[in-house]
């Protein structure tokens, strides 16, 4: 094995932390947010983005009062547009940077990515939060900044993360074939998909998941030898 890519909720972090301080933060602060750097060229592209999706789905156009509303909706329903994880990103910035918000990761990750990195294998995240949110997250732990231990990180523009064709774009990006790679997850649709694009895969079972059948489990990081 060469390369681990890991999943980020459910596997170095805990879905609480997601769902309980990262989607709650970026709902509050949403429309305070585009209302103060809706000029930004950055964010003015993201929320054309939105007014573009809410037309195509719902046959309206809308001003920045309706890409809030569908904003806010999304963030409820956990809809993974590419619009709203780069808006999070921008929000979730703003609070590492004030201390409104600091990263979780589980305690036994940062000891395992140290020591296979004294390996000499290479880590990457795979996350359908943004790349932004995946750096900012893990720049900001109380173990300190972890981004050192990682060489690369995707997010769903490579493609979605059920999807077989994703992890082979991966694959071809990192330049490292396939079966070389560790695909660490909790969720057991994005392990087959990796696995259909001839990844190894392992599912971390924590906080009384369940395991699934046709994957090899792991409790924490320090039991994964790869």
């Amino acid at each position: 094995m060469r390369y681990i890519l890991t999943d980020v909720e459910g596997t170095t972090t805990s879905i609480r932390f997601v769902h309980d301080s990262l989607f709650p933060y970026s709902l509050e602060k949403m429309e305070s947010f585009l209302n103060r750097r809706r000029g930004e060229p950055v964010v003015a592209e993201l929320i054309a983005d939105v007014a573009r999706t809410v037309r195509a789905e719902q046959g309206l156009n809308v001003e920045l009062p309706g890409c809030v509303d569908a904003l806010k909706s999304w963030i409820k329903s956990d809809r993974k547009h590419p619009a709203l994880k780069g808006l999070q990103g921008l929000i979730w910035e703003d609070g590492y940077k004030n201390g409104e918000l600091a990263g979780h990761v589980y305690d036994d990750v940062p000891a395992a990515l140290r020591r296979w990195k004294d390996r000499g294998l290479k880590v990457g995240v795979y996350s359908s939060g943004s790349v932004l949110a995946q750096k900012l997250l893990f720049g900001h732990t109380r173990f300190g900044d972890l981004t050192p231990l990682f060489q690369d990180n995707f997010d769903t523009a490579v493609g979605p993360k059920r999807e077989p064709e994703s992890y082979r774009e991966i694959a071809r990006r990192l330049g490292v074939p396939a079966p070389e790679i560790l695909f660490l997850s909790d969720t057991p649709e994005e392990l087959a998909a990796a696995k259909a694009a001839g990844f190894a895969a392992l599912q971390l079972v924590r906080e009384g998941a369940a395991p699934a059948p046709g994957f090899e489990t792991a409790g924490d990081f320090s039991s994964i030898q790869p």
